[in-house]
């Protein structure tokens, strides 16, 4: 199993806040992961600290076999790690296809604007749109489309079905079962249990920083009542 992100004794701080205590989990690659656990455990911060946009961190964050934890963010991204944001990003003054081209290429192998279109049609109908102009769906498809444009094959996904409609939920379902298929690995933090479910190979919850169950998607039906009691269903 070749891992694609290996973190171990993690420990991350916003100023003088210690939020990530002792963090240790790993994804292979072209595996979809799924952090779970509630509102303010430290899902996020591992995300964020992965691309080194916490303050400081100490520990180890391993980017396709490479330790990353010293670098800055701007170096880290050209490992092929993409992050998209729960607040999307979105440019307000430039047109859909504006805030799609504005990412630099950083490795090879990115997704063409063609390749983009075809997987978000939508997109391609609104490319001219102002930013603003978008539904909350065409943005949160905007927000992962830049980031497939840059070449990176890890992705790290922030809660991208929170607020949308039921059919904009189920096109993003599509696109991530379209994109393992393609071999790319992610990483989902979701509080949408039906949605991330039948998409994840596994699951990390977390709670006050660190990692207290993991399991396999064919645990599930095991799992219920100790994911209800974790998760405070």
């Amino acid at each position: 199993m070749t891992l694609a992100l290996e973190i171990k004794g993690l420990q991350a701080w916003y100023g003088e806040s210690h939020i990530l205590h002792d963090m240790n989990l790993s994804v292979a690659q072209g595996e979809v992961v799924t952090l779970l656990g509630r509102n303010g455990a430290g899902r996020t911060t591992t995300l964020r600290a992965i691309m080194g946009l916490t303050g400081r961190r100490s520990g180890s964050i391993k980017i396709n076999g490479i330790e990353t934890i010293a670098l800055p963010t701007h170096r880290i991204a050209h490992f092929g790690i993409g992050y998209c944001p729960e607040e999307r990003a979105i440019f307000s003054s430039l047109s859909a296809e504006e805030n799609l081209m504005l990412p630099p290429t950083l490795t090879a192998g990115g997704m063409s604007v063609d390749e983009i279109y075809q997987m978000f049609p939508n997109l391609e109908e609104r490319r001219l749109s102002q930013g603003t102009r978008l539904s909350g769906g065409e943005q949160q498809m905007l927000a992962v489309a830049r980031i497939l444009r840059t070449g990176a094959k890890l992705l790290l996904l922030d809660e991208i079905s929170e607020g949308l409609a039921p059919v904009i939920v189920q096109a993003l379902s599509r696109m991530i079962s379209t994109l393992k298929a393609k071999g790319y690995t992610i990483v989902m933090v979701e509080q949408n249990f039906r949605f991330a479910a039948p998409l994840a190979d596994r699951f990390y919850v977390i709670e006050h920083g660190h990692v207290v169950a993991q399991f396999n998607a064919n645990e599930l039906s095991t799992k219920t009542d100790e994911l209800n009691e974790l998760l405070g269903v």
